[in-house]
């Protein structure tokens, strides 16, 4: 994965949520605050998930705008949240948010490289337990 798309600043491994609403807006967030995306983004991530589910296993939930959303990016970039306590995702128990905003085509290359990463279950477990934002860089972009 371009070592580029990940701001060290919109990696977050200590946060909270009280629902998956809250913790897809958390994930938007992260991703406004290092000026990836406008703050209409994160709206266009709920109503996405109101669509499909962006929850993917073992934990994982990638969130993500809706295709009108494009013009609320300003660059390709992703954010990892992590939620040590869980979050209901429907069901099932969410501990790890990769949120994605990728112009065009941008989230293809994104996706493959996580699919990766998740399908080996060292280096999921790796991300979901990280506790220092290093840890996720090397992950990520190794």
């Amino acid at each position: 994965m371009r070592d580029d798309l990940l701001d060290p600043r919109a990696v977050l491994l200590h946060e909270s949520a009280a629902d998956r609403d809250a913790a897809i807006r958390r994930c938007g967030q992260a991703l406004v605050e290092v000026g990836a995306v406008a703050p209409a983004y994160v709206t266009a991530m709920l109503e996405r998930e109101r669509t499909i589910s962006t929850y993917v296993g073992e934990g994982v939930a990638i969130p993500h705008g809706t295709a009108g959303s494009k013009d609320d990016i300003a660059r390709d970039a992703i954010c990892v949240v992590r939620f040590p306590g869980g979050v209901d995702w429907d069901g099932e128990r969410v501990t790890l948010c990769v949120g994605i905003a990728a112009r065009n085509d941008g989230h293809v290359p994104l996706l493959a490289a996580l699919a990766e990463i998740l399908l080996d279950p060292d280096r999921a477990r790796a991300l979901r337990e990280a506790t220092e934002i290093h840890q996720v860089m090397k992950e990520l972009t190794r």
